[in-house]
């Protein structure tokens, strides 16, 4: 069974053989690479493609420029995507730009972590996590 990874850079889905190395995988619309390493900045549509349209997991942290623990949470979102990735998919939401999105998924505070697997919510946390849970995360659902 092929796994699904939506592009980061155009949206499009693309089918990956199991066997077939992810972190080296282009999209076969936009050849851009899948992966690289770097969590994702998505907005409301895309985030929904995203979640809906991905069979690995999707880990979203939203966030806003302004917050102070949503700064101290970037750096380990960043390590957490660099060495976790193609297992999962990383991204941010700004809660600022996309207040519709923060509300259906009844973001409070901030940041708020956000497990996906199968279109659903898997887990979510509030407030600053550590690298040890994004990995426990990632380790708990298997594609």
């Amino acid at each position: 069974m092929s796994v699904q990874i939506v592009c980061v850079h155009c949206d499009a889905v693309n089918r990956l053989p199991p066997e077939r190395d992810a972190k080296a995988g282009k999209c076969g619309k936009c050849h851009q690479p899948l992966f690289d390493g770097q969590p994702a900045n998505l907005t409301g549509a895309r985030f929904k493609k995203h979640v809906a349209g991905s069979s690995i997991p999707v880990i979203a942290d939203f966030w806003a420029d302004w917050c102070g623990p949503c700064h101290a949470m970037a750096p380990t979102f960043a390590k957490a995507c660099a060495e976790l990735e193609p297992r999962a998919r990383f991204v941010k939401i700004d809660v600022d730009a996309n207040p519709q999105l923060s509300a259906e998924y009844g973001v409070r505070g901030i940041p708020a972590l956000f497990l996906f697997q199968g279109g659903k919510i898997a887990a979510n946390h509030a407030g600053v996590a550590d690298l040890g849970l994004l990995r426990r995360w990632v380790d708990q659902v298997r594609v």
